[in-house]
């Protein structure tokens, strides 16, 4: 009776330490679902699924601290008004261009900065090879050679995974190099619907990875794996049935998924991908962001920290008053987030935030 007793309180206290380690996984303040990082001048930016008016904009100097930049894209610059999905975006010469979704269909917008304004350029981006055929997901892969592809999904059976060369133009679809890559067959694709999608596409010397969410988005096992080719224009995907899912449930995280491979400043490979709310709502997604490591074929996810995005400035040490006037008097100038200020002299009293002095972007 007392072995009982014992065994029935180490179990409850299991219990409460499990409920106590769930508890304690922070949520992150970035409501953006199928998530993408641009890395560009040193500065991270954000961008994903989050507002019915156009596609949301967020950077970052070091990944867990963000600020919002205002609306990349604004429906008003597009000939669409709703449902503005997964976006991605590219510094392709002297422009910027986001791929994205509305309405259900492919669009390309362009701009001269990574946080816009962007507008829309065309009509549907595959109206040419499939006419007002709804598609969703567009990722596109830049190969060594620049030749690029876009990735995306249709509805033929399922969400299913399809490709296309793109012309030098890196919009407009070429005929004739349209492929399927992949459909959910995988038990872990079909817990919730027939689903493969966001697709991104990651090459490790002589192997590209096809990386792809299985499972309904709204499903707490919504996952990610990976399919290999050894020629990217050939397609012949071959999923790692043995390695994937290599993200499903991290971290005591749900639903974790729609994510973008980066690499950070650092030279190391990131994911970053959208995760539910709680265990009990779907709603809103956040962004979350851990470290791959590929070996060989493998893809998996590695021990390191994951990072949970925090809105606003990293915190610093309050600088000492400082006089930079050498006993002169008039009025000293700076500039914090892009607004030029002043403060009387003597004295100049700088109390300066990592990240906050804006800096022009180069222009290549």
């Amino acid at each position: 009776m007392t072995n009982r007793l014992i065994i029935i309180a180490l179990l409850s206290l299991l219990a409460c330490l499990g409920t106590q380690g769930q508890a304690q996984v922070k949520k992150s303040q970035l409501t953006l679902a199928d998530p993408y990082i641009l890395l560009e001048d040193g500065t991270y930016y954000a961008y994903g699924t989050c507002d019915a008016n156009g596609i949301r904009c967020y950077s970052s100097t070091d990944l867990k601290y963000w600020r919002y930049r205002g609306l990349a894209l604004n429906k008003v610059n597009t000939t669409e008004n709703r449902w503005f999905w997964a976006p991605e975006v590219y510094h392709v010469g002297d422009r910027y261009i986001m791929y994205y979704s509305a309405n259900e269909h492919l669009y390309a917008a362009t701009a001269k900065s990574p946080t816009g304004p962007f507008r829309q350029v065309g009509s549907y981006q595959m109206e040419s090879l499939l006419g007002d055929e709804k598609c969703i997901d567009s990722s596109v892969f830049f190969d060594t050679d620049s030749t690029a592809y876009l990735f995306f999904v249709r509805f033929t059976d399922g969400n299913c995974i399809w490709q296309v060369r793109l012309s030098d133009d890196y919009i407009t679809p070429v005929k004739g190099t349209l492929r399927k890559c992949l459909s959910a067959t995988e038990s872990w694709e079909l817990k919730l619907g027939k689903v493969t999608e966001g697709p991104n596409i990651y090459k490790s010397g002589k192997r590209y990875f096809l990386t792809y969410s299985g499972n309904d988005y709204r499903s707490q096992d919504y996952a990610v794996g990976y399919a290999l080719t050894s020629n990217v224009a050939r397609g012949n995907w071959v999923k790692q049935s043995s390695f994937s899912p290599f993200l499903r449930r991290w971290n005591g995280l749900y639903g974790t998924g729609h994510h973008s491979l980066f690499t950070d400043k650092d030279g190391n490979l990131r994911i970053v991908f959208h995760a539910h709310d709680s265990k009990e709502s779907v709603n809103p997604r956040r962004m979350y962001i851990g470290t791959v490591k590929c070996i060989g074929s493998r893809m998996r996810m590695t021990d390191d920290e994951m990072v949970v995005p925090v809105i606003g400035y990293p915190p610093t040490a309050v600088q000492a008053p400082q006089d930079n006037t050498r006993g002169r008097k008039g009025t000293a100038y700076y500039s914090v987030a892009g607004v030029r200020q002043r403060t009387p002299a003597p004295g100049v009293n700088l109390v300066s935030r990592e990240g906050r002095v804006r800096k022009e972007l180069h222009r290549h």
